[in-house]
């Protein structure tokens, strides 16, 4: 192939990837409205899937108050395994993690940090973060217990924001 032609089709994947790679994940508002939000289609998920993602985590997580050793730990494990990746306040390699326990189930969040391949690869919520953010998360080889501490510590985040 001529290197006009090559030139050419790397011009228009650069333009592709520009338009749809960047932009910090936020459409603008058409009219001044919030954005429309189409739902997720399922892909044969179901609706305790959908709420709770796909992994080894297979019943709903039911949480009280938040247990302070647990968060302490879970802390930790972030700054160790995640940070790298991950902050609170703001979009970095992956999303920001702050309101995470808003948004999502702490289900959710431990399937998304247990099996992160297969969420990725079935769920369509995880799938459509895959590609905002054009990278794949690590699967950690973390256990079900650290990963329910992170959750912990996320909650002890978001409660800290919220005010409580």
């Amino acid at each position: 192939m001529r290197y006009a032609a090559w030139k050419s089709r790397g011009l228009a994947l650069m333009g592709l990837v520009a338009l749809f790679g960047c932009g910090g994940g936020k459409e603008a508002p058409a009219g001044g409205g919030a954005p429309a939000a189409a739902p997720p289609a399922t892909g044969g998920l179901s609706a305790y899937e959908m709420e709770n993602g796909i992994g080894p985590v297979r019943e709903a997580i039911t949480v009280g108050p938040i247990n302070k050793e647990m968060a302490e730990q879970g802390q930790k494990l972030f700054e160790a395994k995640c940070s790298a990746c991950h902050k609170l306040d703001q979009r970095y390699v992956g999303p920001s993690l702050g309101g995470v326990t808003t948004r999502r189930t702490p289900t959710y969040i431990m399937n998304m940090i247990l099996d992160p391949t297969d969420m990725t690869e079935l769920h369509p919520v995880a799938k459509d973060l895959l590609g905002q953010f054009m990278t794949q998360m690590p699967n950690l080889a973390l256990t079900q217990d650290q990963a329910r501490q992170i959750v912990e510590y996320f909650r002890s985040v978001d409660a800290k924001s919220a005010g409580h």
